[in-house]
This record gives structure tokens, C-alpha cells and sequence, in this order.
């Protein structure tokens, strides 16, 4: 059997007996079919035991020199970031773990090491910064700055939306695409409800008073029968949300930077900000490590130290404001 069909059983694996999303496998795809273009046309390498140290080095070389698209190099020598190859290689060698697996020869996966990597920096806001966002929603609707072909009615559900996600997201931590998928009759009263995140992996999350408040004022005020706990709220064009349609990621994500602009914050600013925001503030506040860990739905705890760097910089600037010579 050939490598592409190998890659397809692969990829075939990877959806249903481990479990990954679509969008992993998407990805998973387009990692391996650079590969083994890149194999076969410059080595006419199409089967796997084929595969050897000097086609990989000599691979790791070629991607170094890539940009997104394929035989381009960027202008001024921008090349694919470290970090981006690292997911290429990850996927092949989880490929070749996979070709084991099944007694098929190749290349040992031990041999592929993954390139050594700068500290990943995180996108932060201030305390003031994310005041302000968490009051924007009330803030623009008191002032009358919601869309002048939308109604009030419709201009104040958008309100009590934007406010109860925006309250949402800083609550529990949620990733965008797991604040979409909530359920309008999430037992809020419970103050926490469990979510499937990544992986399929189930987690607890929890609302703060604020978030419950916001969610149940929100509700109330609905109308639709959509089972969707963030829906939307407008027929103003084609590109706007439908009532009673669940929002999308993009719409969220949209929504969200829509509001930093209106807060005059030029930063970046998206749900996944507040997710660092939230993991952040709970570390700063004294939470242990693999609490915080296990609210993110971190595979990792490696993933979740690099807040601890943050906090640690909060200190670093704390005792060089107060620290008397």
C-alpha cells in the first residue's frame, strides 16, 4: 500500500478511534500532504519504508525555507515561524507512530525532534481594559450607538446578549467554540454546567453571580424557541445574524473586537483574550496550578504554566514599585 493510502487510513483513524475533530483531521491533511508532495516529487518516494533520516532532514531544511504557500519565500527572509513547523512535524510523527502501529516500516518517530521554540507570549488586557469591556454592551446601548435600522427591542436583546457572553467568557474560561455551543437550558442556577471541549474531553466549568445574572436577564427576554443559549438577534442584511440562529465563532469573535473598538482599546482583543484573562486573574489571586489546569481543559499542565510567567512579571513589577533601597 502507498503512502496516500496510508495517510487516508490514517487520517480515517485519527477522526473515529482517537477521536479528534474534523478540523484536526482538516489539518492532519494538509501537514501530511506537504510531505508527501515534497517527498515524492523531489525522491519519487511514495511508500513508507522509503522514508529515511536524509529525506526528513533534508524536508526539515525545506520547510524552514517556506512560507504558508507552498515554493514562495517570504519577502525579507520571513519564513515559516519555528512554531508552525513544529505542527507539521508533530503530525508526521504522529503518521509514522500510527505506520508502527500497524507493523508497517519506516522511520522511527523517536527521530524526529521538534525545533526548539521562544517562550509563547500571551495577549493580555489590563484590569481597566477589561472593566471597561465588561460594561461596554450596557455603555453602547445607553448611548444609543446600536445599529439605526435596528429596533429597540431587538437593539436591547443584542445588549443583554453581548453582556451575558462577554460575562460568560470571562466567567468560565470557555473557549469561543465551546461558549456557542451552550445550551439555553443549562441549569444556571447550579452555578456550573460541564462542557465537551477538545479531544471530546468533558470538563466542569462555573459561573460567577455576574454571568448568572446576566444570562437569566437575557433569557427572560427571550422570544425564539431555539434551544441555543447565544443566538442572533437581526435581519438587517445578508451578512448579519438571523433570529433565533445560534451565533457562529466568527460572530462571537466579531462581536467582541467591535466592543474593544468602542472601548477605545487598540489592542487585540478576542474571546481568546479572555480566556487568558480569566486563567490569569485565578493565578494571580493565589489558585493552585492544576485547578486552574483542569477549568481550562488543558491535556498539559505544561500548557497552563505559561500564565505563571505572567503572574510572576506582576510581581517582578510589584516589588520594583514598593521595594524601598
Amino acid at each position: 500500500m502507498n503512502l496516500r493510502d496510508w495517510k487516508s487510513r490514517f487520517l480515517e483513524y485519527t477522526e473515529i478511534e482517537k477521536g479528534r475533530s474534523i478540523k484536526t483531521s482538516a489539518n492532519y491533511d494538509r501537514y501530511l500532504k506537504r510531505f508527501l508532495d515534497f517527498a515524492e516529487s523531489k525522491y519519487g518516494v511514495k511508500t513508507p519504508e522509503k522514508i529515511d533520516e536524509r529525506i526528513m532532514r533534508e524536508y526539515r531544511l525545506w520547510l524552514n525555507r517556506q512560507t504558508n504557500t507552498p515554493n514562495q519565500i517570504k519577502k525579507n527572509d520571513e519564513t515559516l515561524k519555528k512554531r508552525t513547523q513544529n505542527y507539521y512535524l508533530i503530525a508526521l510523527r504522529a503518521f509514522l507512530k500510527y505506520l508502527a502501529k500497524n507493523n508497517v516500516q519506516s522511520l522511527n518517530p523517536d527521530q524526529i525532534e521538534l525545533a526548539k521554540v521562544g517562550e509563547r507570549e500571551i495577549d493580555l488586557i489590563s484590569k481597566k481594559e477589561l472593566s471597561d469591556i465588561l460594561k461596554a454592551p450596557e455603555e453602547k446601548y445607553r448611548n444609543g450607538k446600536f445599529e439605526s435600522n435596528t429596533d429597540n427591542k431587538i437593539a436591547e436583546l443584542k445588549m443583554l446578549r453581548d453582556k451575558a457572553m462577554i460575562e460568560t467568557l470571562f466567567s468560565t474560561g470557555l473557549r469561543v467554540s465551546e461558549l456557542v455551543s451552550l445550551s439555553r437550558y443549562t441549569d444556571i442556577d447550579s452555578d456550573q454546567t460541564t462542557v465537551r471541549g477538545k479531544g471530546e474531553k468533558v470538563r466542569v466549568v462555573f459561573f460567577s453571580p455576574d454571568a448568572k445574572i446576566s444570562i437569566k436577564n437575557y433569557l427572560n427576554k427571550r422570544a425564539d424557541t431555539s434551544g441555543a443559549m447565544f443566538v442572533g438577534h437581526s435581519k438587517i442584511n445578508k451578512q448579519s445574524e438571523k433570529s433565533g440562529d445560534s451565533l457562529t465563532t466568527r460572530s462571537v469573535e466579531r462581536t467582541v473586537r467591535e466592543y474593544a473598538m468602542w472601548c477605545g482599546i487598540s489592542k487585540k482583543l478576542t474571546p481568546h483574550v479572555l480566556r487568558h484573562a480569566f486563567a490569569t486573574n485565578l493565578l494571580g489571586n493565589g489558585a493552585d496550578i492544576r485547578a486552574v489546569q483542569k477549568m481550562l481543559g488543558h491535556a498539559s499542565i505544561a500548557t497552563t504554566q505559561i500564565y505563571t510567567h505572567v503572574t510572576d512579571k506582576e510581581l517582578k513589577d510589584i516589588h520594583k514599585r514598593f521595594h524601598s533601597k
